[in-house]
């Protein structure tokens, strides 16, 4: 199984890393006293007679049942974003917020730290319904957990422990129908997991058994049967207990759990078919097998879903190191999270588009019916589920990009992401570095490169340099599943035989000292249809979707299988930068394509139907 470079792996400018950068700066500006107000009145340490001005509202509100989860979720993305930037007042606030959270513990009795009370799991148990409070427990335990695991904070572990000592003896007279039933009713979040990460730590036998009783049976069964159990079911209820499967397996090796996790992403992705985007649900449930165009509406695409089966898909590549699941995670980081999170404006010149960027922060869903727009949530009236998620999905961006197999030493590159990574090879340090190549010259200094490059590149182009001492290991590069001819790899400017080694990656073993690779990865415009629709179409640059900038149906004209006869490249240069926008050609109207991820409030449409007869 492959083990992760993400303790080493630094984001270097670009895309990612201008999301992580408003991630954190965005949960800098929120107040402790807010986060946790929910937490101190639950212990009665704070009171306000009055309305104050500035509080959390929506679903952190102390109005909502489950207020106070969204703190768990930033103590999670503050620890994963210290792993990277080592911001010291990052983590002076998020171990502040841990010391204040045992404060509240030890006025609760010393056991429960949550800003619901426990007669919440007491009415869920005798059967009377409440909204999701083991989802408030979970969420706020594992971002506690995260800051032991990322930081080393030791008082958070104290914490975590004493709540696990409650729902031990919480749950420890509870039958498996009555379990069952608590299961049925609401999410819980991913309890399983957690326990499962908490046993991985303490291996401590009660943790593994609170693991063993947060099973759903009324889901594993079926999926070990690779029964269809998903249609029209919420998935985001699924997917957090499956992630739990997962873990399970990693710490116990049990082949029933990973028996699970294979047959749901079998029956989630491989047969149902997705949208354009990466996803597979709409309304929250998940679409009927390979019949996805009456579901394409207001609420397609949660945020929540697409963070969560890619931390899936990447539990599924360390294991079985097939691209597919790189793949996946590729083309769900760009129509998925980039495209529903920290939206910004490119202002290219003040007198084209103002002195002020727009902004958005995220939208719950990805709408994808024609005339579309984009629902932005604000900063602090929300707090939906999505807007928790948010925090994690952008600071996690430097874990899904390198992998090594430490049997064979063998190091994967999985994501073309500009990042730098160390690792060790035996004994000796390896530094790489990865940025994204754009040939373009300049606009003032004659270049022969802006000459030769008339028109836009067709290509994704990566320059991987590696400095080291010289060893011998195997640098595996990703093909992605949208070339559209085979990659070029020069090592220090000699071409190399490019093989795909049989799982979506080209394999190199040399000694490595200070060499250079580059990577080019041929890309080219294509047309995406509707599983049992194949006369709707959307577009893809490579892995990137395209949207019209039209708010309402079309009808286009033109050879599916040769969308160039309906897009073309449209405004593709501005000063020393390719521009990625397309504009309809041989149409009864025009109007112009960009990417999804790069719409913010203007309506759009993504789904065309296509006929050649004119």
């Amino acid at each position: 199984m492959l083990t992760k470079l993400e303790k080493s792996t630094h984001l270097l400018d670009g895309e990612q890393a201008l999301r992580r950068n408003r991630n954190k700066d965005y949960m800098m500006s929120l107040k402790i006293d807010n986060l946790l107000l929910s937490h101190y009145f639950e212990a009665g340490l704070k009171s306000f007679p009055y309305q104050p001005k500035d509080i959390h509202w929506g679903w952190d509100s102390p109005l909502s049942e489950i207020r106070g989860t969204f703190v768990g979720h930033w103590l999670s993305a503050a620890s994963n974003l210290y792993v990277e930037t080592k911001d010291p007042l990052l983590k002076q606030k998020a171990d502040t917020i841990v010391s204040e959270i045992a404060k509240c513990q030890r006025e609760n009795g010393g056991l429960w730290a949550f800003p619901i009370p426990e007669k919440y799991l007491y009415w869920l148990k005798n059967g009377k319904s409440t909204w999701a409070p083991q989802y408030v427990c979970h969420k706020n335990m594992m971002g506690l957990l995260d800051m032991y695991v990322n930081t080393g904070n030791e008082e958070a572990l104290d914490i975590v422990l004493k709540c696990a000592d409650w729902f031990y003896d919480f749950t420890n007279d509870i039958t498996r129908e009555v379990m069952d039933e608590m299961m049925e009713k609401q999410e819980t979040g991913a309890m399983m997991q957690h326990f499962a990460n908490l046993y991985a730590v303490t291996k401590e036998a009660k943790h593994l058994e609170l693991m063993r009783r947060y099973e759903r049976p009324l889901l594993f069964e079926p999926l070990t049967r690779d029964e269809d159990v998903l249609t029209n079911m919420h998935v985001n209820t699924t997917i957090p207990e499956i992630l739990g499967a997962a873990r399970a397996y990693e710490v116990t090796g049990e082949d029933r759990y990973l028996t699970i996790v294979k047959n749901y992403w079998d029956l989630a992705v491989t047969k149902r078919g997705s949208f354009v985007t990466g996803g597979q649900s709409s309304g929250e449930v998940y679409t009927p097998m390979l019949k996805q165009s009456a579901r394409i509406g207001k609420m397609t695409q949660e945020h929540c879903v697409v963070y969560h089966m890619m931390q899936l898909a990447d539990f599924l590549f360390r294991f079985t190191t097939d691209s597919k699941y790189a793949d996946y995670i590729e083309k769900n980081l760009y129509n998925g999270i980039f495209a529903q999170g920290y939206y910004e404006s490119r202002n290219i010149f003040q007198c084209l588009d103002g002195v002020e960027p727009q902004s958005g922060l995220v939208t719950y869903y990805l709408p994808l019916s024609a005339g579309s727009t984009k629902k932005w949530g604000s900063k602090t009236d929300d707090f939906w589920c999505c807007h928790c998620t948010l925090l994690q999905a952008n600071a996690i961006h430097h874990t899904q990009i390198y992998y090594k197999n430490e049997e064979n030493n063998s190091v994967y590159v999985a994501q073309y992401l500009p990042s730098t990574t160390e690792f060790n090879i035996d004994n000796k340090k390896v530094f790489l570095e990865q940025t994204i190549g754009e040939p373009t010259g300049e606009t003032i200094r004659i270049q022969p490169e802006s000459i030769e490059h008339e028109e836009r590149p067709n290509h994704m182009e990566s320059h991987i340099k590696i400095t080291c001492e010289p060893c011998e290991f195997t640098l595996q590069l990703r093909l992605p599943n949208w070339l559209a001819n085979k990659a070029e790899i020069t090592i220090n400017g000699n071409e190399i035989e490019v093989i795909d080694s049989g799982n979506g990656f080209c394999s190199i073993t040399r000694v490595w000292s200070t060499d250079t690779i580059i990577i080019k990865l041929p890309k080219k415009l294509t047309a995406y249809p509707l599983p049992d629709r194949p006369d709707t179409v959307a577009f893809l640059d490579g892995p990137v979707a395209l949207a019209g900038l039209v708010g309402e149906e079309h009808l286009l004209y033109g050879d599916i299988n040769h969308p160039e006869t309906m897009l073309t490249v449209d405004d593709e240069r501005i000063w020393c930068s390719w521009q990625d926008t397309y504009r309809t050609i041989n149409q009864p109207i025009g109007f112009r394509f960009k990417p999804l991820y790069q719409i913010g409030f203007e309506p759009y449409t993504v789904y065309f139907q296509v006929t050649d007869n004119h």
